[in-house]
């Protein structure tokens, strides 16, 4: 028969139970972990479904985008060809060059219809339209937040002389009428580097369009920034750092840039919708991009000459950039709120 088990060294034997083991283990008071600021934001987002469905379909449209040139292989369609010159398509279009059959010519082939007067496919121009809109969006928004946050960090982290010019400068840039800029100078920009006899090629225009936006795109965080670092430049923490001989540098990249990281991500939530509504109206007044590369706003002008005739062409673009702004909105929306719970709706 096998011995109870004995405890080392010279002791007494002692048999020990099992099961009085086990509730030992369990009486024992449970660790509390404590919990991250981004992990008690994640919590608060994944609770917000509105903040979670939009997020699900912002993700979705920057995969479509990415994934353009692949979907139209697997699809057998490109932006580009006229079929309704084809000989695989013979009667596409009518006598007036409009779509024949029902919406717009939706088919098999055509899921979104074609084109009117050029027969090319609705589908895939929608989709590198908005392969087109959203990175040249994403572009500009960086910029414009790197900028901000730069001129707003200094400006209101050193305050004085270099905060009045600072202020200066955005109030010179904020009183540009910003639609009317961007007619007048896009051109100008333009003719910069190409003769007004020669087509300007596609890379010089997008160049130009992130120009112009950048220039005109960072005041507004600008502003916000400074009034935040203002606020926090007095606080103890801040002293503290100076006390204890840290550079200026450090003192606003490792104290100060944490604690305005939120209105940052807003803001730039923001942002990015209102540039892809910008870039969208500077190729629908015909400043922006010209044919034939796709763009939100190219498809825009044409369905505004057609929508009489044809109003389905105008539907699929109209209906892809309702949803996305819309659903990046609530999405800025839902972060702010899982920041600061105090302000959720």
């Amino acid at each position: 028969m096998t011995s109870p088990t004995k405890a080392e060294g010279s002791g007494p034997s002692v048999a020990l139970d099992p099961e009085l083991a086990s509730n030992t283990e369990a009486d024992k008071p449970k660790k509390l972990e404590g919990r991250s600021p981004g992990q008690l934001m994640w919590q608060r987002f994944k609770r917000d479904r509105t903040g979670v469905v939009s997020a699900v379909v912002v993700i979705f449209f920057f995969a479509v985008a990415a994934l353009a040139p692949v979907i139209a292989k697997l699809y057998g369609k490109d932006p580009y060809t006229l079929y309704a010159q084809e000989p695989d398509y013979p009667f596409l279009l009518d006598d007036f060059a409009m779509p024949t059959g029902s919406f717009g010519g939706m088919s098999g082939d055509f899921w979104f219809g074609v084109e009117p007067k050029l027969g090319r496919d609705v589908f895939t121009m929608l989709l590198y339209g908005m392969r087109t809109s959203l990175y040249m969006a994403v572009i500009v928004t960086l910029f414009s937040v790197v900028t901000g946050v730069i001129i707003g960090m200094v400006g209101g982290y050193f305050g004085g002389r270099v905060d009045y010019w600072l202020g200066r400068v955005t109030d010179f840039f904020l009183a540009f009428p910003s639609q009317l800029f961007f007619i007048a100078f896009m051109p100008i920009v333009t003719a910069l580097f190409v003769s007004p006899r020669d087509e300007t090629p596609t890379y010089l225009r997008a160049v130009a369009i992130i120009l112009v936006m950048w220039v005109l795109g960072w005041m507004g965080l600008a502003r916000l920034v400074r009034s935040s670092v203002l606020s926090l430049r007095e606080r103890e923490f801040v002293e503290a750092a100076k006390v204890s001989g840290a550079s200026p540098a450090r003192i606003v990249r490792k104290e100060i840039l944490p604690n305005i990281v939120t209105p940052i991500l807003v803001q730039s939530t923001y942002i990015l919708p209102s540039t892809i509504l910008t870039i969208a109206f500077l190729s629908f007044v015909g400043v922006g991009f010209v044919e034939p590369t796709p763009d939100w706003g190219r498809m825009f002008a044409r369905g505004a000459e057609v929508y009489e005739q044809d109003p389905t062409f105008m539907f699929f673009p109209g209906v892809a950039l309702v949803i996305f702004v819309l659903c990046f909105n609530l999405l800025g929306d839902s972060v702010r709120d899982a920041f600061d719970p105090k302000t959720g709706r």
